[in-house]
C-alpha cells in the first residue's frame, strides 16, 4: 500500500506541484490547506488546483478544508490516518507584507507549526520535510550562500518565522532521538507544470518578481515597479537565485527517500547556483512570451536585499538533486501557465 504524506498548504503553488511529484512517484498525498492562497472553483470545496491535477493524473485526491490554527481539526485528521511524513508548506508569505503585519505572521506561522509538531509528537508520526526559505541567512556575508553560512540575521518577519521554526524543528530533533526531518531552504522558485494546467496564481497583487512580471506581459498589470536600481550589482538592480518549481518539487522527493535513512535534522540549499538580475529577467520573459513589458524604477523595498544565490552542492551530494531546468524553460513554463490561464485559475480556460 502507497505510503500516506500529509502536505499542508498543498493547494498553493509550490505545494501543488509537491502534490504532483508524490502521486508520479507513489505516494498517497492527503492535502490540507485554508484557502488563503487558493482558489475555490465549484460546489464541492476542492481548491481548482486539486482538481486540475486530478484531471491531469487521472486520479482522486482527498482533501481536507483545514487552517492549521485548528488544533482541534488536526487532531481528527491524524486519527483518521497512519502517516509516514508531513510536508508542510502552509503559512504566510509575503516579505512585503510581513514588515507591515509582524505580528499577524509570528502568530500564523509559528501557532501553527508548533501545532503540527505537536500533534504528530502524540501521533507517532516522526518524519516532515519543512518548507524553509533562504531569507533566514539575512543579509548575505559571502556569496554563493552554502548551508554553513550564518542564519538568524533575517531582515524581514517573514525570514524570521523561518528561522524561528527551523529553531524549533531542530530542537525537537534533538530532543527526540527518532525524529528526522529535512529543512529546505528555497531561493526564487519560478516557472509551472509543463501541462499548463497548475501555476502560480497570487491572490491581489503578486508579491514576488515573476508573476508580476506575466502579468504585466498578459495585459493584466500596466507596469511592473523595478524596487531600487542603485544596487552594487550587474545592472543596479536586485540578483535573486531562480529554480524551476518542478526541480524544487523533486527536491522534496529526494528529502523524503533521506527521511529513511535515520537522518536526524537535515538543512539543504534548493537554487541553481545563478544569480539574474531583475532586468535580466524582465528581458528572459519578453523572449518568452513575445511582448514587450513596461517597467518603471521605484524606491527599495523594506527588507529586500542586493544580491542572493545558492551553492547547491550540498543537496547534490547528499540528495542526489540537481536543478535541471534552465532560465529559459523557467520563463517559457511560466508564459505558457500564464497565457492559458490569463486571470488565474477563476477563469477556468486550462480546466
Amino acid at each position: 500500500m502507497a505510503e500516506k504524506v500529509l502536505v499542508t498548504g498543498g493547494a498553493g503553488y509550490i505545494g501543488s506541484h509537491c502534490v504532483v511529484e508524490l502521486i508520479e512517484a507513489g505516494y498517497q498525498p492527503v492535502v490540507v490547506d485554508n484557502f488563503s492562497n487558493a482558489v475555490r472553483e465549484g460546489a464541492d470545496d476542492v481548491p481548482e488546483s486539486i482538481h486540475r491535477i486530478q484531471k491531469l493524473l487521472d486520479t482522486n485526491i482527498e482533501f481536507h478544508e483545514l487552517d492549521l490554527l485548528d488544533r482541534t481539526g488536526l487532531e481528527k485528521l491524524f486519527k483518521k490516518h497512519s502517516f509516514s511524513a508531513v510536508m508542510h508548506f502552509a503559512g504566510l508569505k509575503a516579505v512585503g507584507e510581513s514588515v507591515e503585519q509582524p505580528l499577524r505572521y509570528y502568530r500564523v506561522n509559528l501557532t501553527a507549526s508548533m501545532n503540527l509538531l505537536e500533534v504528530m509528537q502524540a501521533h507517532k508520526v516522526h518524519n516532515l520535510v519543512f518548507s524553509s526559505s533562504a531569507t533566514v541567512y539575512g543579509d548575505p556575508q559571502h556569496l554563493p550562500i552554502d548551508e554553513e553560512h550564518p542564519v538568524g540575521g533575517c531582515t524581514n518577519p517573514y525570514g524570521k518565522t523561518k528561522y524561528f521554526i527551523e529553531e524549533m524543528i531542530k530542537d525537537h530533533c534533538k530532543a527526540e532521538k527518532d525524529w528526522n526531518a529535512v529543512l529546505l531552504r528555497y531561493f526564487n522558485p519560478i516557472g509551472a507544470h509543463s501541462s499548463g494546467l497548475i501555476g502560480e496564481d497570487p491572490q491581489g497583487i503578486p508579491n514576488n518578481l515573476l508573476p508580476y512580471v506575466a502579468q504585466v506581459a498578459i495585459g493584466r498589470r500596466e507596469c511592473l515597479s523595478v524596487f531600487g536600481n542603485d544596487y552594487e550589482t550587474l545592472d543596479g538592480t536586485g540578483v535573486r537565485d531562480y529554480i524551476h518549481v518542478v526541480d524544487l518539487a523533486k527536491g522534496h522527493i529526494a528529502s523524503l527517500k533521506k527521511l529513511k535513512d535515520s537522518c536526524g535534522c537535515k538543512v539543504y540549499n534548493l537554487g541553481t547556483g545563478t544569480g539574474y538580475s531583475v532586468l535580466q529577467m524582465v528581458k528572459a520573459m519578453e523572449k518568452a512570451s513575445g511582448r514587450k513589458i513596461s517597467y518603471k524604477i521605484a524606491p527599495r523595498r523594506g527588507g529586500d536585499i542586493a544580491s542572493c544565490y545558492a551553492d547547491p552542492r550540498l543537496a547534490e551530494k547528499e540528495l542526489g538533486w540537481k536543478a535541471e531546468f534552465d532560465l529559459e524553460r523557467m520563463c517559457v513554463d511560466l508564459w505558457r501557465w500564464q497565457s492559458m490561464n490569463p486571470t488565474g485559475f477563476s477563469n477556468g480556460t486550462a480546466s
